[in-house]
Parts: structure tokens; sequence; C-alpha cells
């Protein structure tokens, strides 16, 4: 039985998550900041653990992560704050994946977004540039780790029902949250998902085969 851990627990795409995984027979930590969040987590079948990941250390990170198969980020500042922003998106997803490392835990999944890198092209006077920075750094970072990583970028994010198909490497446009998390499903069970960058968006074809 699988066991995965997700930062950022309470996250629209990460409750989707941890029904799917656990309806598959597998176990979920989900770790979440506010305790008033972990009766949501435990209604999609995760056990939710409390930490502040902005706070913890590389080794608290570890010890957080010991023991499990694989590691999903999809934790996130919200915006709103540019230091916030880079202490979390940034420097604590930084701090986890050396963490992973050191845990060994070599499965890391990280979701990102559809045209995240340094050449995002955000402009500094938009809000998004701080996040576009962060996420750039991350995911450069993780590259560079001898993790089994995989970056996903899903398009925007929207909230109608997942079809379980999608496009891999076409123009920006929009993905539900429904096939996000079947996506991230997917590529945990396949080694062949493993240092990849995907980009997707809602499509035509199945997410088995997409992803192929």
């Amino acid at each position: 039985m699988a066991r995965t851990i997700v930062f950022g627990g309470h996250g629209k795409i990460a409750l989707r998550l941890a029904r799917l995984l656990t309806a598959d027979g597998g176990q979920v930590s989900a770790v979440v900041r506010n305790p008033h969040h972990e009766p949501d987590v435990r209604a999609a079948g995760a056990d939710p653990v409390l930490a502040d990941v902005q706070r913890l250390s590389t080794d608290r990170l570890a010890e957080l992560i010991r023991g499990h198969d694989a590691v999903v980020w999809s934790a996130g500042a919200g915006g709103g704050n540019p230091a916030r922003t880079y202490a979390v998106d940034r420097d604590a997803a930084i701090r986890s994946m050396d963490a992973a490392g050191r845990a060994g835990v070599s499965r890391y999944v990280m979701v990102s977004y559809f045209g995240a890198g340094p050449d995002h092209g955000i402009p500094l006077d938009e809000p998004f540039f701080h996040y576009a920075e962060s996420k750039a750094a991350a995911d450069e970072h993780l590259r560079g780790t001898d993790l089994d990583w995989t970056v996903l970028g899903p398009s925007k994010l929207t909230e109608q029902p997942g079809t379980g198909r999608i496009g891999v490497d076409t123009e920006r446009g929009e993905v539900s949250r429904d096939n996000t998390a079947r996506v991230i499903t997917e590529v945990l069970s396949r080694p062949d998902a493993a240092r990849r960058t995907i980009e997707f968006n809602d499509g035509d074809t199945p997410i088995e085969q997409a992803l192929g």
C-alpha cells in the first residue's frame, strides 16, 4: 500500500487527490497549517499533519517525509505577500526536496503551472511575478536533484467536472482541478513519468495514454 505525503493538503487539488489515492487503497498524509482544516482532510480520507512548512527546517521536514513512498508539493502562499510567497513557494519547497533526499524518499511530484520557468515573461510590476520567480527557482532546483521528480504544469485551473482526458504540450488553455488530481495520481503510479516536465490542458486523449 503506497504512502504519499501531500504538502498543501487542504488545497482544492490536494483534497481531490486524497480522495483518489485513498479510494485505490493508498494512505495519504496531508500537511496543513490551519487546525480548522483537519476535518476536511479527514473527510477526504487523508491523515492530517499539522505543520507550518514556512517554519520547518530541512531536518524537521525530513522527519515528516520519512516512511512515505512519495512526496507531492501542492502548497502555496496564495499570493498577495511577496515575502511569504518566496518563503513558501521557493524556500520551503526547496527545503522539502532536500528533505526528501535525506529521508530516502526519491519520488517527488511538483505541482507547478503551465509556462513556469526563468523565461516566464511576467512583468516585474505584476503581482504574479513573485510567484513566477519562486516557481522557476523551485522547479529548477528540483530538476537538479537526484530525486525521481516530475514537474506538472497544469494550465488555468477550473471547477469543471473532470473528463479523464487531457492534451499534453499544447498551447496554454484551461484544465479542471479534477483532471489535474487524476494526472497526479497517474504519474505517481508510473516510473516512466519520472524526470519529466509535463504541461497539460483539458483535451481529448485519455490521461493514461496522454502520459505515455
